[in-house]
């Protein structure tokens, strides 16, 4: 079952691109081929990711984030989306 994500995705709830019940069933981000877990922000079409950068936080306490440009690749967990061959390999060695 392929599913279907925005162009645009956001964790802030203060958002307009914000989508609570996307994001419960979980979606991961594939950026330039490796996967991230700390992405605040995507755009497919523009080709960018915003991720936080450390612990800092802006002078109204929500984190700061810094634009990373490449291929963004979401996709939904848990649906079998990642097993394009040797994706799922932990290490070789």
């Amino acid at each position: 079952m392929s599913e279907t994500l925005p162009d645009r995705l956001s964790v802030n709830p203060r958002s307009p691109h914000y989508d609570e019940t996307l994001l419960a069933r979980g979606v991961g981000i594939r950026f330039n081929g490796n996967e991230k877990t700390n992405v605040e922000e995507y755009c497919i079409s523009e080709g960018w990711i915003k991720v936080a950068a450390g612990r800092s936080r802006d002078r109204y306490g929500n984190p700061m984030t810094i634009t990373l440009k490449g291929k963004v690749e979401p996709y939904v967990e848990g649906t079998g989306d990642q097993a394009d061959g040797d994706e799922g390999v932990a290490s070789e060695g």
